[in-house]
């Protein structure tokens, strides 16, 4: 999971691709597990996934009305399909990206 900046997220967004992106900031302690959680699903689906400190990106804040971190943005064809808080489990996330983007 690498992180992103901004223009790698407007090229997400405009080439109309499908993935994940993972808002956090490094002295979150929530964020810190979230982290290890994508790990684990990264290695167990074929979905692209890209981090940003929202310390340095205040502006999609606004933009994509985050409310806190940690945050995760489910994107299809470019279009922002869900937005979830609550990580709760692997099987979790695992489940819910089956869902919305396979």
């Amino acid at each position: 999971m690498n992180d992103w900046n901004l223009d790698e997220v407007s090229s997400f967004f405009n080439s109309h691709s499908s993935g994940l992106i993972y808002f956090y900031t490094p002295l979150c302690g929530t964020c810190q597990v979230a982290s290890r959680m994508l790990q684990v699903i990264e290695n167990m689906v074929d979905v692209k996934i890209g981090k940003m400190n929202l310390n340095f990106y205040p502006e999609l804040a606004g933009k994509f009305q985050i409310e806190s971190v940690p945050c995760l943005l489910f994107i299809r064809d470019g279009e922002i399909v869900e937005t979830i808080y609550a990580f709760n489990s692997v099987p979790f996330l695992y489940e819910k990206i089956k869902q919305l983007l396979r």
